[in-house]
Order: C-alpha cells, then structure tokens, then sequence
C-alpha cells in the first residue's frame, strides 16, 4: 500500500513523493489517473505537497518512466523495464545493479537506491535512454535483504545509541533503541539485526542480538570476524550433548565386517598443534620390489548419520575455519578431537584405499574399503623433515620409501601440467591474550609433500573410480572437486603485466600450453624481489576451485578427475564423498538426485570462500596489531599494487601490506596509469610501479578497517 501522510510536517520530501508515485503506478499498472486522483491515493492535501507531485510528474513524464496519454492524465509507460537482479553500492554513490538476466549493468544514483545494500536482490525500473549515457534506472522494490546482521562499535549516549561499522556493504551508522541494547556498553562488538529503514531517515533502525565484548580485546575481535562473515562463532550445546552420547566403543561385529590393518605399520603426519588427525598412512612390502600403501581416513559417516542434529550442524557449517589464533570446527570436539581423531594406539574405524604401488610410483592394483587401524606413531611435518634430512629416526625405511614414491609422483605431476603454486603460509607467535608477538613463514617441504602427494593420488582414484564412464552406462552422481581453465583474456592481461616487468610469458588459451607458460613464470620468478606479487597476480588470472556434480576436471592438478575424500573431519563435501561411496561400492544402490547434491556442493562452496575470507581477514588484523607496535619504523619493501590513491606496498621481512596514499607524495602532482600498472609524476615523470623496491616507515595502525599507511622514505 502506498504511503499515507501527504500533511506530516518536515517529512515528505522530494525522494519520499517519488517512493510513493513509483509504489502507486506499479500496483496501478495499465490505469491512468489525473493530478486529482493521484492526490487522492495519496493522501496530499497541502498546496506544497501537491505543487512538489506536479513537478514530480513532469519529469517522470520526460524520463520516460510515465507517458500522459491525454492532458494532464499519467499511465506507466509502455516501455518501462522492470528488471530483477542484484544491487552493488559503491562508495562514490553511483551504484550499479546486475540484471539477473545478464545483460549490461543499470547505473542506480544514490537518490534512487530506496536505501538498498550491496548483494540485495532487488527491482528496478529503467528510465528512457539518455543519449551518451549508458542504462540507468531505479530501485522500486527490495525483494530480499542478503544481509540483515552487521557488526561493530557501539557508541551509546544518555537518550539513543548507534553502532558503528566500518563494513562496505553499510554506509550509514545503524540507530538503536535504548531497549534493543541487550545490555551493551558504550565501547562493546556488537551483532545488530536491522529491524527498518524509514524510507525518510538517512539512518537504518536496529537492535542487538549478541554482545562480543569490549573492542580491542582479542576473543571480541577474533568474534567479530566471523559474524561479519555471517559464520558461527560458538557451537549449539545440544549438539555438543548430542555428540556426547555416540559410543567409544568399536565392537566385535564392526571389526569383522572390515578389512583389518591394525598389524601393518601405520602413522600420521600433521602440524605440531594439530588435535584432529583425519587420515594416516600405512605401508608394507608386496613382494617383487612392490609396496602396500594404505590411505586411510577417519570413518565419520560411521558416527554422523544423515539427516541427525550433528549432520544438520555440519552441513549449515560445511567446513572448519581456520583463524590465527583458533579452529572453529565443523563437528563437535568430541567427534574431531576423539571419537574420530586417528589417534596413535587407539583402534580407529576408516574408509582406506590400498593401493600396490612398484618403485616407479606406478600403481598396480588398488582397492576402496572400510577398515580398522591402530596407529603406531603420531609425527609432526618437522619430525619427518629431520628423519628424511639427516636419514635416521623412527620409521626411517618406511618414511623413506614414501617420501621417494611420493616425489616421483610431484614430478609425474608436474610434467602432466600441474601448476606449481607455492606461497609461503604466514604465521604468528602469541602471548596468552592473543596478542602477536612476532611473525613467522612456512613453506612446503618434503615432509608436507609426502602426505600432500598421497592424498593427491587417494582423491584422484576415488573420483576416477566413480566417475569414470563404462560403456553403456552413465555416471553415478557424484561430488566433484573441479577447477576450470583460466580465462584466455586473464592469461593474456597476466602476459601484459608480467612482460613490463621485464619477464617473459607466453599466453595461449591450450590447458597443457598455458600450464607450462605458467609453470616457467613461477620457476623464473623464485627468490625475486616481485616473486610474492607475481604469484598473487597469477593466482588471481585462476578460476576458484569449487565442488560440483558436473565434472570437468582439475586444471590446476592436471586430473581428469578429481574429489575430496581425505578429510571428513574438516570439510563437509568429503563426508558426502564417503557416503557415496558406501551406497555405490557397499550397497549397490541406485544413483542420488542430481539437483539436491548440486545444490549441496553450491552451499559448500560458498561456505568454503566466506572461511577463506574471514581466515584472511584475521591475519590481515593479526598483521596491523603487529605493525601497531612498530609506529614510526623504516623497513624495505616492495611495490605490491597501485591505486588512483596511492600505492600498496609490502614489507619483505614479515609480507604486512599497507598503503602509501598519493596525497603524501608531496614532490609532484601524481596520476594513475592504468595501462602501465603505476604512478607516475607529471612534471618530473617519476614513475612508481608494481614490483619496485621502495623504503617505508609505518605512519599509522587502523585495527577497525585492518588498515596499515605507510609513508615513503627519500633516500
């Protein structure tokens, strides 16, 4: 119903009269109606507000958005689009909204935005086209608020309380009730739903659901990334309870139903503060220079029932998060850390590919099945690396034998077109309040690729084994680990940029051609100044890896066919993986509905990106708290990015990244060239680009936007 209140003093005004003309003509579509019966429907009694709709009306009727058929008589004009789409908010006000349909984008001014926000599906009207100008038009409906939770500082005063956000999806401070506080204090992370949006108030109306705690205070911070990302930041107790009452116990008749492989030697090799362990290998020899190698995984379909509390909780989460200073898991602790955890000496339920493998790494002969193990050694990555560097320790010939398997497979691998991403992990060291104390580097050695290789060749066959057509037959539904070839556009604007840095990169759009171009530019660029940049820029050229009923390969790995089926603990789509498997391999049943799991993998995979998010926006907080400290100290850097205001650079001690602003160059006026990828100076033709070394001194720490600014030192 059209808004009432044409004599409400100091409220109506130009935006509202418009809300409501639109509102009016699009429940009155095909009627025209005069002046007087528009003041009618309206409500508009004062000479004011009836001059202002006259105007209105005028120029809706020069828009096009309203044809007058006769005199002074309205209808919706016949070539009025009504488009449904997305609505995306830019901070300069021009917003743009993307037709669901796929055709160009609409220019939505901030006037005729009706308060929407960034990822809200919305309507809008198109005006008639303007010569020169490209689509514009208006928001008439907001048809679903993506998002409705925001976080941030509340500021609460005697009589009202804001909360304050530094969130680009919301520009405006978010009013609160002094009721709808939930007992928060000025200062205080809070979760606020946004109740309302008058459509004459510049300010949003919402109320608290969840106190954080006190801003600054790590757990508060740590919190507030995760519901900003819209992810859990607690576990429901009555799943804990839930998860609670699952038996220990592995019985007599679960143990015969298994192949048993508690004799063969067998252990894990995780991170040294890793609680869950989900896969464990196991070896032996075959005969004629052969081995056994058993790949085996925690058996949580055994405990997680489909359709339970405990399933319903995982699937919602789909995968573990990994902050910097915490694992906010998939399963309850009792299962991750316990009841499935591949612990050393316990008996432990799995689902285990076997594979004979010869000296070469060629697999002979492989097997799927369920079984029970008894691990004989729990190792960390660095315990293996000395054993493998020093030769002696624990396992040696074991550990040895696949380490030298598992290195000729890396290099089948690569030789197959793999592509050969190896970016250093970013780590921090603590004190007990979470504070960071110093910053630390990871890379891959042989010990991670030792498992890396095995859990490689496990999904691999598991996919291929399922997905593999046989003639006259169709493929089983299954779940995917999939990744695209890279736009030839993107290969060929990363060729441009890499070729002004004085490197070479050939671009084609062939998979084993644009591998191997990509391979050689990752070798070339190892140990150089621009190597991290480089690597990013080429991992941005990359489709995402997603997880999908529809196979078509894994670009990256260079599989024909690939899935997630080694870590059930952690990710949701390899617990579907393992079910699959059971009904096929086990049961012999039918195949699923293709659509429900579609839209299984879809959920999983977007769950997967906002983890990603919310991991790396905790390092990027974790990183300005560090620097915070440092105020006013110079370190060498690298050009990592350049902007129409400034330039980014990134440290090359501890790889924190902030941003030198152009406003701060004081030595000549600066321009961005886009086409070049820098700045560069109008009178003395300066130039600053991606790459170069620069010296910086830390000019100041924004923990609310994660925001370092730098200043240029003059040598």
């Amino acid at each position: 119903m059209a808004k009432k209140g044409g004599n409400t003093k100091g409220r109506l005004n130009k935006n509202i009269l418009v809300e409501m003309l639109v509102e009016l003509f699009n429940r009155n579509e095909g009627r025209s109606m005069s002046p007087k019966e528009i003041f009618k429907e309206l409500n508009l009694t004062s000479t004011s507000a009836r001059t202002l709709c006259v105007h209105i009306l005028d120029d809706m009727t020069f828009d096009g958005y309203l044809m007058e058929p006769e005199f002074r008589r309205y209808v919706l004009a016949n070539n009025v689009s009504m488009l449904f789409g997305t609505f995306s908010r830019n901070r300069d006000g021009y917003n743009e909204f993307y037709p669901e349909d796929g055709s160009e984008p609409v220019l939505i001014s901030e006037r005729n935005s009706a308060h929407a926000l960034t990822d809200d599906l919305v309507r809008v009207a198109l005006f008639a086209h303007r010569r020169g100008r490209g689509r514009e038009g208006e928001v008439v409906e907001i048809v679903k608020r993506t998002h409705d939770t925001f976080v941030g500082e509340l500021h609460v005063e005697r009589h009202y309380a804001f909360l304050i956000t530094e969130n680009r999806l919301m520009p405006n401070d978010i009013f609160i009730p002094k009721d709808m506080l939930k007992g928060g204090k000025n200062g205080d992370k809070a979760v606020v739903k946004l109740l309302e949006w008058p459509a004459d108030s510049k300010n949003p109306v919402g109320k608290v659901i969840d106190i954080l705690g006190k801003s600054g205070e790590n757990n508060a911070e740590m919190n507030a990334i995760l519901a900003e990302y819209g992810l859990p930041y607690t576990y429901p107790a009555a799943v804990e309870e839930a998860a609670a009452k699952l038996p220990g116990d592995i019985t007599p008749e679960e143990i015969a139903a298994r192949e048993d492989f508690r004799s063969i030697t067998t252990f894990t090799i995780d991170p040294s503060d890793a609680k869950d362990f989900d896969d464990a290998l196991s070896i032996r020899p075959s005969g004629e220079g052969q081995w056994e190698i058993g790949v085996h995984i925690a058996d949580v379909s055994h405990y997680v029932t489909e359709g339970s509390i405990i399933d319903k909780e995982a699937f919602k989460r789909a995968t573990s998060i990994y902050l910097v200073d915490r694992t906010i898991p998939m399963l309850p602790e009792h299962l991750c850390n316990f009841l499935c955890s591949l612990r050393p000496n316990e008996e432990k339920l799995t689902y285990s590919v076997v594979f004979t493998m010869n000296a070469k790494a060629e697999v002979k002969d492989f097997r799927i099945t369920r079984g029970v193990i008894k691990s004989d050694r729990r190792f960390t990555y660095d315990e293996v690396q000395e054993i493998i560097e020093k030769g002696e320790g624990e396992y040696l010939e074991e550990i040895k034998t696949l380490n030298s398997l598992a290195q000729k497979m890396r290099e089948k691998r690569f030789k197959a077109g793999a592509i050969d991403f190896q970016q250093a992990q970013v780590h921090f060291r603590l004190d007990e309040s979470g504070k960071p104390l110093s910053v630390y580097f990871s890379e891959s050695n042989e010990s991670h690729q030792l498992i890396e290789e095995f859990m490689l060749l496990a999904n691999r066959t598991v996919a291929e084994k399922i997905g593999r057509k046989k003639p006259g037959n169709t493929p089983k539904t299954f779940v995917y680990r999939i990744h695209d070839q890279p736009n030839p556009e993107k290969l060929t604007m990363l060729s441009k940029f890499v070729n002004k840095l004085g490197y070479k990169m050939r671009s084609s759009s062939g998979r084993t051609t644009s591998a191997s171009a990509l391979n050689n530019l990752l070798k070339e660029v190892h140990g150089s100044k621009e190597q991290n940049v480089i690597e990013q820029i080429s991992l941005r050229a990359m489709q995402k890896a997603r997880y999908s009923t529809g196979n078509i390969g894994h670009y990256g790995l260079a599989f024909p066919y690939y899935t997630h089926f080694t870590s059930p603990i952690r990710r949701y789509p390899d617990l579907l993986v393992h079910r699959l498997l059971n009904r096929y391999l086990t049961l012999g049943a039918r195949s699923v509905s293709q659509p429900k799991y579609e839209d299984m993998c879809e959920h999983c995979s977007a769950q997967e990106q906002l983890a990603s998010n919310a991991e790396r926006a905790s390092i990027k907080y974790k990183q300005v708290e560090f620097m915070s400290e440092h105020i006013g100290e110079c370190y060498d850097a690298v050009i990592s990015g350049v902007t129409e205001w400034g330039f980014y650079a990134e440290i090359n001690e501890n790889k924190c990244e902030g941003m030198v602003p152009m406003r701060t160059l004081q030595d000549d006026y600066y321009e961005f060239d886009d086409a070049n990828y820098c700045i560069i100076g109008r009178r003395h033709r300066r130039k600053f680009t991606i790459g170069d070394p620069v010296r910086i001194r830390i000019a100041h720490a924004n923990l609310d936007r994660k925001q370092l600014d730098f200043e240029l030192i003059e040598e």
